[in-house]
């Protein structure tokens, strides 16, 4: 879960992203129900029944299909690869600064799976990138590229400043584990405070969980995805019984859109 926010705003960094985002989302105003919705997105594709990978994909796709305006548009294969892209990338940063480096195989074996994250966005499979180094070849000058615009800042102070106060709590948490896995100058761009103190903060608690968490019975350690897989089937549920009903297919909404 803290690679979600992370992987967000780099999402929102990209202009055109952003830009979308502004236009067609109120997620700054619902942070939870994004947050809800990337993490449906990332464990039904990785971890459901390939019946339930392709549904969550459909609904998905047709939730960004009007998604378009001046300069951008969310079947542009070059931002389906992006916001594809962050979900691997930080995902395995994360993954790697709490259990170590991967071996190499590990990885390749891994990344052979990652460019479901593309498709499933209705991305063609020839524009992810064919291999390991081809991607962080890829990845390092996306993000060295970052230059963090006024859209992206607002978007991002609305979403760190949400009125409830129980958010608020959730979302100050995120705020810092997301400051701490950016890179500096996107950190920076976005105006996120950070100094010494923050990092001496940041690296105790990445040193807490490194001892504490790969320790933890697996079933502890699964509850994240054991509980968004429910999620996701529940809905499905209730989708099918107002199909049933009412022979329309009741809305799954994965993310929070603007009415």
């Amino acid at each position: 879960m803290g690679a979600a926010a992370y992987a967000i705003l780099l999402q929102i960094a990209h202009p055109r992203v952003g830009r979308g985002v502004r236009d067609h989302s109120d997620f700054a105003q619902r942070p939870v129900d994004r947050l809800r919705g990337t993490l449906v997105f990332v464990y039904g594709l990785v971890f459901g029944t390939r019946e339930e990978a392709e549904r969550v994909a459909g609904v998905v796709r047709k939730a960004h299909t009007h998604v378009a305006g001046p300069g951008y548009s969310a079947q542009d294969p070059d931002l389906q690869v992006w916001v594809a892209a962050t979900l691997y990338a930080c995902n395995m940063h994360v993954h790697e600064l709490v259990f170590g480096p991967m071996a190499p195989e590990d990885k390749d074996a891994v990344y052979e799976t990652a460019s479901v994250f593309a498709t499933s966005l209705g991305c063609p499979r020839e524009r992810w990138p064919a291999t390991r180094a081809e991607f962080e070849r890829y990845w390092a000058g996306m993000v060295a590229s970052i230059e963090v615009d006024d859209t992206a800042r607002a978007i991002t102070a609305d979403l760190f400043h949400p009125a409830n106060p129980v958010v608020r709590a959730l979302v100050r948490v995120q705020r810092f584990l997301a400051s701490g896995l950016l890179p500096a100058h996107v950190r920076d761009g976005f105006g996120l405070q950070w100094g010494p103190v923050q990092q001496r903060r940041f690296d105790r608690l990445v040193a807490v969980v490194r001892a504490v968490y790969p320790r933890l019975p697996l079933a502890v350690r699964t509850l994240p995805r054991d509980f968004y897989l429910r999620d996701m089937r529940r809905r499905f549920a209730r989708t099918d019984a107002g199909d049933s009903r009412t022979g329309r297919r009741a809305r799954f909404r994965m993310t929070a859109r603007r009415r």
